[in-house]
């Protein structure tokens, strides 16, 4: 049986092209698998808390005590979801040119020495293998390579190294970029989605 990860992490609720882009993916992956689990955690909704000294005091202490292996429990859970699933889905808008904070705490919660990478022989190893993530993107602007705001995109970039990191290396991105054109209503909601969304379903199909 399969297991589908899904986070959100927009807080924009039923105006988030990148949320509806999301639900579309799962609908079409639960179709493809059936029988299938999804695990769902909506950051926009409810962010994950940002570490802070006690965390990062109980994640270096091998020996934790009892009251920090309760610091860490949500970080413990986090990385369980990411262990039972085998494919991810993130939905993530750019933010200021990268990640909104609420992912970006969700990450930090999440990659851990000796839980999602450590230090061998060979040096730096990721230990989430076998792994595949899907990214499903939304920008107002657009910011392929080769277009004049391609060297101000440090969400792609950002998120394809933090995730081979802890050795995810099967990414896909889903862009769903200038969608100030809709926001303005320059162009049809629909109209826009509708080779974005058959992307994402394509991809959830596989």
């Amino acid at each position: 049986m399969s297991t589908l990860l899904h986070i959100d992490s927009s807080p924009r609720g039923e105006r988030s092209i990148s949320r509806h882009l999301g639900a579309d993916f799962v609908a079409s992956w639960e179709k493809a698998h059936p029988g299938s689990q999804v695990i769902y955690r909506d950051l926009g909704r409810q962010p994950v808390p940002y570490v802070d000294e006690a965390w990062i005091a109980a994640a270096f202490n091998p020996e934790a005590t009892p009251e920090q292996k309760q610091v860490l429990a949500l970080s413990e859970t986090l990385i369980g979801e990411l262990l039972a699933a085998d494919h991810y889905l993130f939905t993530v808008p750019m933010y200021n040119l990268s990640v909104p904070a609420v992912f970006k705490g969700w990450i930090d919660q999440i990659v851990r020495v000796g839980k999602t990478f450590s230090f061998g022989e060979n040096g730096l190893e990721g230990l989430l293998k076998g792994k595949k993530a899907t990214f499903i993107t939304a920008s107002g602007s657009v910011f392929r390579e080769g277009t004049p705001f391609a060297p101000w995109n440090f969400q792609e970039p950002y998120l394809r190294a933090i995730f081979g990191f802890i050795g995810v290396t099967d990414l896909h991105f889903v862009v769903a970029d200038g969608v100030n054109d809709v926001n303005y209503g320059k162009v049809d909601r629909e109209t826009y989605l509708q080779p974005v969304r058959a992307k994402a379903q394509e991809l959830a199909s596989a």
